[in-house]
């Protein structure tokens, strides 16, 4: 089950979506999506796709009884993507952050593929302090 709720934070307008764990993604990312500019959203349905299933599949080991809620918003040319899940966090490497040409392949085996794709589709990438809580911003002006 999926449900959506707007909400006002900070002057810009937020929505809310949470689903049951699953890799069923595709009306999430359609909804998350639905105002982004069509130049960006082959990079960022890619992006998303890998940040939930990592939510869904990583931190909520598929428990259909635990949720991922994502918070997004596109402002003035910017898209914020917010998601959390309940399950029980884990550190990132800072290390996955390296720009393509300076990482190694090693660097980007260790790192993961998911989270290396993120770190090289949105312009920032930020870990809550557990680490079940990811913050992505995407510029939508170049």
């Amino acid at each position: 089950m999926v449900a959506l709720s707007p909400s006002k934070k900070s002057c810009q307008y937020w929505q809310t979506i949470s689903f049951a764990s699953t890799l069923y993604l595709q009306p999430v990312l359609d909804c998350i999506l639905a105002d982004i500019p069509e130049r960006f959203l082959g990079d960022l349905r890619l992006g998303l796709q890998e940040a939930l299933v990592n939510a869904a599949k990583h931190g909520n080991n598929l428990d259909p009884a635990k949720i991922v809620l994502v918070q997004f918003t596109q402002a003035q040319r910017e898209g914020w993507w917010v998601i959390t899940d309940q399950g029980g966090g884990f550190i990132p490497p800072n290390f996955c952050s390296l720009a393509l040409g300076q990482a190694s392949p090693s660097t980007r085996e260790e790192c993961g593929r998911g989270l290396y794709i993120l770190y090289h589709i949105f312009d920032d990438v930020y870990w809550n302090g557990v680490g079940n809580e990811l913050r992505l911003y995407k510029s939508l002006s170049r």
